[in-house]
């Protein structure tokens, strides 16, 4: 088979459409947390989220929606948890992170299903997405591109000095929630293309790698995404 012939299977196309659409919004929110500290809020999403795919192949619907529910009430308790700042927190996080990854193994037994179901989301099975799991990710992720580019402004003064936002008269708690909000369904459009065990990556390489080539906020934004793209095409074309 020439590499025309691959690049021409419907598979390899909706795989394709998926990558540029991870590769954009991953970085695009992966450059918040970054920016405030939170470089492995990604990964501990990813861990949240396995409890929602469990849930969905337990209830019989769709794993993508229950897992982009249960990882956005997650990062909502994360970052209750990280303002209130107790000495506790982080020990509160680590069980919320792993708890996730256990009960999501729980329900798939619970489910008498073989936790190598759970293999396609935790690494990533991009070649098996549907139109539907591609109609999903285009649209999840072009609402995390949406936000996360056109609230650049008022997303990095929040990141950069919360205590100047408060002064501004910025909404800090509710720009708070809503970059753990994002980062969450990022980790959820991500899962079937690079896996939940992986997406931290993504979210975090890019945008460590833009740092060193750019020298403001906006410019490591767009590079990131760039560069996010050309690893999830990358990767593809190069295991193709």
């Amino acid at each position: 088979m020439t590499p025309a012939d691959l690049f021409a299977l419907p598979a390899m196309q909706r795989a394709l459409i998926a990558a540029v659409f991870t590769g954009l919004a991953a970085p695009a929110v992966g450059t918040y947390l970054v920016q405030r500290r939170l470089a492995l809020m990604g990964d501990g999403l990813g861990h949240v989220a396995v409890t929602g795919v469990a849930l969905g192949l337990l209830t019989g619907t769709s794993p993508t929606w229950t897992a982009v529910v249960v990882a956005v009430l997650g990062a909502s308790l994360i970052e209750l948890i990280r303002e209130r700042g107790s000495a506790n927190g982080d020990v509160a996080l680590a069980l919320l992170f792993y708890g996730g990854l256990a009960g999501g193994v729980l329900l798939t037994g619970i489910g008498g299903q073989s936790a190598v179901h759970l293999q396609e989301y935790l690494f990533g099975s991009i070649l098996t997405n549907d139109i539907s799991d591609v109609v999903v990710t285009m649209v999840l992720a072009a609402v995390v591109i949406a936000v996360g580019v056109g609230l650049s402004p008022q997303l990095f003064a929040v990141a950069q000095d919360q205590e100047f936002a408060k002064v501004s008269g910025l909404p800090v708690r509710a720009y708070n929630l809503l970059v753990a909000v994002l980062a969450a369904v990022s980790v959820t459009v991500a899962m079937r293309t690079v896996g939940l065990l992986l997406v931290s990556a993504l979210m975090v390489v890019p945008v460590a790698t833009s740092q060193q080539l750019a020298r403001s906020f906006r410019t490591t934004l767009l590079w990131a995404m760039v560069l996010g793209t050309f690893a999830s095409l990358g990767g593809l074309v190069i295991s193709a």
